[in-house]
């Protein structure tokens, strides 16, 4: 089992950052990664993560978002910069761990034109 738990989540203008953290409960030697829900809308992958910090990125937020990992404290970075109003989602970590795969309770980012 693995437990995921998020903050930095909250209300931001237009053109703001964020910082988004994700704990694991255990170490992870798979890649980890963020994903976004809007209201309406299917969860889309933001951005992933290797344990040996090879990245991948969603072309929305390329440029704009960096994804980072410290394996010695179990957890994952989203920096998000140049913040749109587009980018209004709750955010999820992802993490697999054998056969499974966990998420996190998300996180609110809300960006205000």
């Amino acid at each position: 089992q693995v437990q995921l738990v998020e903050s930095g989540g909250g209300l931001v203008q237009a053109g703001g950052s964020l910082r988004l953290s994700c704990a694991a409960s255990r170490s992870i030697s798979n890649a980890m990664g963020w994903y976004r829900q809007a209201p309406g809308k299917q969860r889309e992958l933001v951005a992933t993560i290797t344990s040996g910090g090879g990245t991948n990125y969603a072309d929305s937020v390329k440029g704009r978002f960096t994804i980072s990992r410290d394996n010695a404290k179990n957890t994952v970075y989203l920096q998000m910069n140049s913040l749109k109003p587009e980018d209004t989602a709750v955010y999820y970590c992802n993490a697999n761990w054998r056969t499974t795969s966990y998420w996190g309770q998300g996180t609110q980012v809300t960006v205000s034109s």
